[in-house]
């Protein structure tokens, strides 16, 4: 049996995570890490105790705004802001940790996983923002990028079953 390197592991639980997503748009997980432990996580979604987006709708989606663009107009938070926001809510600091996302953080994650001490970023996906790859270069961040297939989001690996197999 071989056992699953740590990126590969934790990479899967932010896809898992993401699947809790009620993003109409994207579905993406975070969690962060310190000393191989799990100190929080966090999805894409509406503040809590508010409607979320399947239910009311996405208004970036009826205003036609495009993907990176005026994140403002969005209900939801980020999961790198939720799981920042679910470890401070308990008393947990994030300070030297990693976090392992599905989808590379947006300028405004940047600049908060910089703000927070995080000091790994591992993703799965990437995003496209000029800002955050200005952002990066500038901090001390590490950044990596890991392979494996998405089982949640948008860019999930299409799955069918015939006779009983799984075909990829």
């Amino acid at each position: 049996m071989t056992r699953k390197s740590k990126d590969v592991y934790f990479s899967e639980i932010a896809d898992l995570v993401s699947s809790r997503s009620t993003c109409l748009r994207n579905q993406v997980g975070a969690v962060i890490v310190k000393d191989s432990q799990i100190l929080s996580t966090g999805y894409n979604g509406a503040p809590k105790g508010l409607p979320h987006c399947d239910v009311v709708g996405c208004v970036r989606e009826k205003r036609g705004t495009k993907s990176g663009e005026r994140h403002e107009l969005c209900r939801g938070l980020h999961a790198e802001q939720n799981a920042i926001i679910q470890a401070a809510y308990h008393g947990v600091s994030v300070n030297k940790g990693i976090i392992y996302i599905t989808t590379m953080p947006c300028s405004i994650c940047t600049k908060m996983l910089i703000n927070a001490g995080i000091r790994e970023i591992v993703y799965i996906e990437p995003y496209d923002d000029e800002l955050t790859k200005s952002l990066l270069n500038d901090s001390k961040l590490i950044v990596r990028q890991v392979s494996i297939l998405r089982k949640y989001g948008k860019h999930a690996q299409q799955r069918t079953q015939s006779a009983g197999k799984v075909k990829e």
